[in-house]
């Protein structure tokens, strides 16, 4: 496996120390959802999660389809540990909300092999957190991932705060992917976690977008009218 090498190579780098420390000058930086924090292939310094989450997704082969999600990265998790070896990243990171991570100084990374002790004990909290969001009814997938995402108490909460929390979370299509479910799966269960409103309704299409179609023109005014009561 790919991680089995990093410290044979380092091992034998004399040259790795001043590889590594090169990086020393990165800006934190704060991460809107969906932004790209680095892709595989990559170089770069080894983050800190400040905030946030973030998923860590593995490209295929080929490039030619979506990438899989490996595993999540919560506060206080170490990114990209192929840094200390001077080695390119090898999965690409994007923020599953908004997030801040900050780069660690290479002046504290002299004991690569505590950094890399914390990623791995990190790693294997990580794998059994997927796991759990994996596996079991769906619901409870979904109430474990609003935990990790910040929202643990959400029983009875009131429509204000259901709205709230709503605004925060990601597309209904990667809260599914993480707890591997259909879309429709999520947002039924979803539903009963976070109430709405009554009587929500979206915007009424303009009628420059229904006139265009000439079927159309003889029935908006009528959908026009009923939609206003």
């Amino acid at each position: 496996m790919a991680g089995n090498r990093l410290v044979p190579r380092a091992e034998a780098d004399p040259d790795l120390e001043s590889k590594v420390t090169f990086r020393t000058h990165s800006p934190a930086r704060e991460l809107m959802r969906a932004d790209t924090v680095s892709s595989a292939g990559d170089s770069g310094p080894l983050w800190r999660v400040i905030h946030g989450v973030l998923r860590l997704d593995q490209p295929t082969l080929d490039g030619t389809s979506a990438a899989s999600m490996v595993r999540l990265a919560l506060p206080g998790d170490l990114l990209g540990l192929e840094a200390l070896f001077a080695e390119p990243y090898r999965l690409n990171v994007v923020a599953l909300t908004a997030a801040r991570v900050e780069p660690v100084d290479p002046a504290v990374c002299t004991d690569r092999e505590a950094w890399l002790r914390e990623g791995l004990e990190q790693l294997q909290r990580r794998s059994f957190e997927m796991t759990a969001l994996r596996t079991g009814p769906v619901p409870d997938r979904l109430q474990r991932l609003l935990r990790l995402l910040g929202h643990p108490d959400l029983a009875g909460c009131s429509v204000e705060h259901a709205e709230a929390v709503r605004s925060t979370l990601p597309r209904l299509r990667e809260l599914a992917e993480v707890v591997d479910a259909k879309p429709e799966t999520v947002c039924r269960a979803l539903g009963r976690l976070l109430p709405q409103r009554q009587g929500r309704r979206g915007p009424v299409p303009s009628q420059e977008r229904w006139t265009g179609f000439p079927a159309a023109r003889k029935w908006w005014p009528t959908m026009v009218t009923a939609q206003a009561t």
